[in-house]
């Protein structure tokens, strides 16, 4: 028969889905209204920079490609009637390609100056505050799911082939007591380390509690199915000082 055995793994739970926020453009910070511990929807403004010398070179690059675009419509018009040169008409097409390239460059960089929650969430981390210069690519805030809670576990060779996605599991954490929690198989990494002979699983809290957090200890019990076995009733196993044995009848 093949049987079923539990067996128990620890790790630790951890947020699969976290998103740490960089600037792309260096400015003053105005506005940072959330701490850690906020929970902030998607959408809503999380870090707002100074944007004034952008936006005033901005409303620059817009009046030098309506200028481009004019010049140009007044060089078609004269082309149409062959009073201007076919090299003169190519510089203008190419000013104007150049102002609206511009354009469009500085609305990216003054859109960079304002940074929205990508997804429902809890800020994590705050390393900056209002008044700060950032530079680019400084890390402002750390953005985490708290939904998307896993148990990060290192589970054995042995164990691994007997585990598929989906399978169910039982999630106990320390800091909250005996209570056992839901949690199915959500990823099992491919490899394993050569040193440990240990593979990674990840194992997600079907209904987490509020009072759960990243970083907490959990341990985590799989029914794995084990190799087949002969089997015997246990009323037929027989013990002395040499061990167990059974009786078996021959022909």
């Amino acid at each position: 028969s093949t049987l079923s055995q539990q067996r128990t793994f620890t790790g630790s739970l951890r947020a699969r889905r976290v998103v740490r926020i960089h600037a792309l453009e260096e400015g003053r910070i105005i506005s940072l209204p959330y701490l850690e511990g906020d929970a902030v929807k998607l959408g809503a403004s999380i870090l707002a920079l100074d944007d004034k010398l952008l936006s005033t070179q901005l409303a620059k690059a817009v009046a030098v490609r309506r200028e481009s675009e004019a010049n140009l419509a007044r060089l078609r018009r004269l082309a149409n009637q062959r009073m201007v040169a076919k090299d003169e008409l190519l510089r203008s097409e190419t000013a104007v390609d150049v102002a609206k390239a511009e354009e469009s460059l500085l609305r990216t960089r003054v859109g960079y100056t304002r940074v929205v929650a990508p997804f429902d969430g809890v800020i994590t981390d705050r390393l900056v505050e209002p008044g700060d210069i950032l530079q680019r690519h400084d890390h402002a805030l750390t953005l985490a799911d708290p939904d998307s809670l896993v148990a990060d576990l290192k589970v054995s060779e042995l164990v691994m082939p007997h585990l598929s996605l989906g399978d169910s599991a039982q999630v106990r954490i320390d800091a909250l007591g005996d209570t056992s929690f839901a949690g199915t198989i959500e990823r099992i990494h491919p490899n394993l380390d050569p040193a440990t002979r240990l593979g990674r699983v990840e194992v997600r809290l079907t209904a987490a509690p509020d009072a759960v957090r990243a970083g907490q200890f959990a341990r985590v019990s799989f029914q794995v199915r084990a190799l087949d076995r002969k089997l015997v009733p246990f009323s037929a196993v027989r013990r002395d000082v040499e061990g167990e044995y059974v009786f078996r009848v021959d022909d």
